[in-house]
């Protein structure tokens, strides 16, 4: 005989789903929170008591895409507060509402969460709820009596943000790499490749692993797309059917022209008692696990999904069961390889017989949003009620098969799964992750790729691997340049192919040869040149001086200007007769006041490799003196700190005031203002962006010096004469020294470091000129050689 359940022990009470379709002749035009509250109350319904909806406490509503990122749009109009839209309109008032992040992991997620919850007699009875109304949303936009979604409900609601970490990065954004199919696409070729699969065989078997889907779909009247599809239909490319992002055509990625919604009670075994919730409602969770993958370019195989294979192994193990004792299986199925990674790690086949989804999957059923697991997990139960003692598997996909959770669900009573998803986590961390670099250069071989098909064109991004150490590498194609996409889509096969990087501040890009790159981006010629649009040089026999010359926007700096100052100071370092550099700003308010936001209004900022100005990210191997006439802001004072020197006027104003833009000031200031001055100075001018004057600027050693207001320039102009007149070779060498100690903590052990800085010394014409120089009691002639 079992041993009696535990009161606290979670059950599945009651599920409920939701659909209307556009040309649907009932149809009403539901928001996204009536869609949700006819789901809530299927779901209360079918839970088989009554008066439910009072006694739910927590309240978990799904993020609709509307609000799964910042710069969502809701055409119609959205509540402010959906959790407490739908609890309100269902007649519940719970303790606890929740907003979960983005994702598709987020409903079974929520189960296994909030299972726990109850467990600690912290909740109750819980109702799990999301929807989606975007078709409704583009059918009705542009109509004359469009309807206000809109609602003000008020109440708390703990919300837990996008959850979009790890998800998008600014390299991807970079290379255009932000949209689900060609993030996708990329793992898809990977896995091609990994096969050793041509581009006609791999996408014939997206087809077949498909086709049963649509089946599916065609038989569930819940689906947004109702359409039996063979394996050929899916991937031959025809009008209504066009290439997305290689290998994808439109019937092969998740349909989010859907209005459907979908929930789930849950509750304690002593709840479902109490309210009168017959058992042959109750559903038990065997198994359960929720694992995370690393960010798409460090991962090692990226055709593979080692946390995806993990959670589902995990959660069979916890109930006690294999995948062949699965009865009813959901797999999350936004692209071909979010189903065909699982399937290769735990050895299920594309033609299993059981079928690989109880809707019809995300591409056919319809890509619900973040919600469509809500939708797996009610068919789920339905099937595991209708035959008892039978197990069902959920498992859920979020980000680029970034997050995965999973379920395994039964009739058959259990005590609630303890799982340590700690511990998986930690062994899933514990592999190395790929080399990869930023920015590359040089020869490569296409480790994978895509090619965007977009109005304006198609555009290829590449993966690759440098052939000079093997780091990894996103890079995209050159706009006008078709050889690479030519490549990339012709007869031939891709990958492993030949290709030549290069690295910009703006992203990387590919090209066939050396030659193409060379004349898509001519290397301008090492050298000062006589006339800059964005700035002014002057060169006064061993010093330079260059003036930022934008005063109309108080030397805020642009991609241009950028451009201009990396080649001025690539010009200093190379020219052995410029031993100090100057730079300072146009005019007399401003030396530099950071980026100039409205020149990059709708794109991402960038400067060169070399840094904020060319100068916050070069290794300075020669003096360069800032003489700040004003304000430096943001990456003017990066600017500043990055010099080897810096005088100011009396006006001079220093400040990162990034975070009250919300930004940070990326190009250095949050690594070298803590180093340059005490960390609770630091922490306080970074954090709350609080401006500084020349007084305290030099209190803090940010400067050497500080001159009447006007005099900076020519203070500067004085040190880098005291500079010039010292050897340059042992100026140049005692910066090395410097650089190659930095990083020693204690002081004897840095003195004893030995570098190669005195053997260069040991050897230059300067050591024996100023030694000479002095026994003869005359001035040195340096060389600097």
């Amino acid at each position: 005989m079992s041993a009696p359940l535990d009161p606290r022990t979670p059950v599945l009470v009651g599920v409920g789903q939701f659909a209307e379709r556009v040309d649907d002749p009932d149809y009403r035009g539901l928001s996204a929170v009536g869609l949700a509250a006819e789901a809530a109350r299927n779901a209360l319904a079918d839970a088989g008591a009554p008066d439910l909806a009072a006694a739910i406490d927590t309240l978990a509503a799904i993020r609709q895409f509307e609000i799964s990122t910042p710069i969502g749009f809701a055409p119609l109009g959205r509540s402010a507060n959906v959790a407490r839209s739908i609890a309100r309109d269902i007649g519940a008032d719970p303790d606890r509402a929740i907003l979960e992040v983005a994702g598709g992991q987020g409903p079974q997620h929520l189960v296994s969460e909030l299972g726990e919850t109850i467990t600690r007699g912290e909740a109750d009875v819980v109702l799990l709820v999301g929807s989606e109304a975007i078709s409704t949303a583009r059918h009705l936009s542009q109509a004359e009596d469009k309807p206000d979604f809109s609602d003000e409900p008020g109440g708390s609601v703990e919300d837990r943000g996008y959850g979009l970490k790890g998800v998008v990065t600014v390299a991807q954004v970079r290379h255009g790499l932000t949209d689900t199919p060609s993030q996708y696409a990329l793992l898809e070729h990977a896995r091609r490749a990994r096969l050793k699969t041509d581009r006609e065989t791999y996408a014939q078997s997206m087809g077949e692993l498909f086709a049963p889907f649509s089946r599916v779909a065609a038989a569930n009247p819940l689906s947004a797309a109702p359409t039996e599809r063979s394996a050929e239909e899916l991937v031959t490319v025809t009008e209504r059917n066009r290439m997305v992002a290689d290998p994808y055509t439109k019937f092969l990625v998740a349909r989010d022209q859907v209005n459907q919604a979908a929930a789930v009670l849950m509750m304690s075994v002593e709840a479902a008692r109490r309210l009168g919730v017959p058992e042959d409602r109750w559903v038990f969770v065997h198994g359960r696990a929720d694992t995370a993958e690393r960010p798409i370019m460090d991962r090692p195989d990226l055709g593979a999904s080692p946390a995806a294979v993990l959670a589902v192994s995990h959660a069979l193990d916890v109930a006690g069961i294999g995948v062949d004792d699965l009865a009813h299986l959901d797999l999350y199925s936004c692209y071909p390889i979010a189903v065909s990674a699982v399937c290769d790690g735990v050895g299920l086949a594309a033609e299993d017989p059981r079928g690989l989804t109880v809707t019809g999957g995300l591409p056919f059923f319809g890509g619900a949003g973040n919600n469509y697991s809500m939708h797996a997990i009610a068919e789920i139960v339905d099937r595991v009620r209708a035959t008892p003692g039978s197990y069902g598997m959920v498992a859920a996909n979020g980000g680029i098969l970034s997050k995965y959770s999973v379920g395994v669900y039964a009739t058959t009573p259990r005590p609630w799964p303890v799982v340590d998803n700690d511990v998986l986590q930690e062994e899933l961390d514990a592999e190395p992750s790929a080399h990869t670099t930023s920015t590359p250069n040089g020869w490569a071989t296409i480790e994978t790729y895509t090619v965007k098909h977009e109005r304006s064109g198609p555009t290829g991004i590449v993966v690759g691997r440098l052939e000079s150490d093997g780091r990894r590498f996103l890079a995209s194609t050159v706009s006008g340049d078709q050889d690479v996409v030519d490549l990339l889509l012709g007869d031939a096969e891709p990958l492993g192919s030949r290709v030549f990087v290069r690295s910009f501040g703006y992203g990387n890009r590919v090209t066939l040869t050396r030659g193409r790159a060379d004349e898509l981006f001519p290397v301008p010629r090492v050298g000062l040149r006589e006339d800059y649009e964005h700035v002014v040089v002057h060169r006064d026999h061993h010093v330079l001086e260059v003036t930022i010359n934008r005063p109309d926007v108080r030397n805020a700096l642009h991609a241009a200007a950028h451009v201009e100052l990396e080649q001025v100071f690539d010009a200093f370092e190379a020219d052995p007769e410029l031993w100090v550099a100057i730079i300072t700003g146009a005019g007399k308010d401003a030396f530099c006041a950071g980026n100039d936001l409205t020149a990059t209004t709708g794109d991402l900022p960038w400067f060169p490799d070399s840094g904020f100005g060319g100068l916050t990210s070069r290794r300075l191997r020669k003096p360069v003196i800032a003489a700040v006439n004003g304000a430096a802001m943001g990456g003017g004072f990066e600017i500043v700190l990055a010099c080897t020197l810096a005088v100011a006027d009396e006006s001079a104003t220093f400040a990162l005031p990034e975070v009250k833009v919300g930004l940070f000031a990326a190009a250095g200031g949050v690594v070298r203002l803590p180093r340059a001055v005490p960390e609770k100075v630091a922490n306080e001018m970074i954090l709350t962006g609080r401006s500084i004057g020349a007084e305290e600027a030099i209190q803090l050693g940010l400067v050497t010096r500080t001159v009447p207001k006007g005099d900076a320039l020519a203070a500067a102009r004085r040190l880098a004469q005291e500079v010039v007149a010292v050897s340059p070779t042992s100026v140049r060498l005692s910066l090395e020294a410097m650089e190659q100690t930095r990083g020693i903590a204690d002081p004897v052990e840095a003195a004893r470091h030995e570098t190669d800085a005195m053997d260069q010394l040991l050897v230059s014409e300067d050591t024996l000129e100023g030694i000479m120089a002095f026994g003869e009691k005359r001035a040195p002639q340096w060389k600097n050689r």
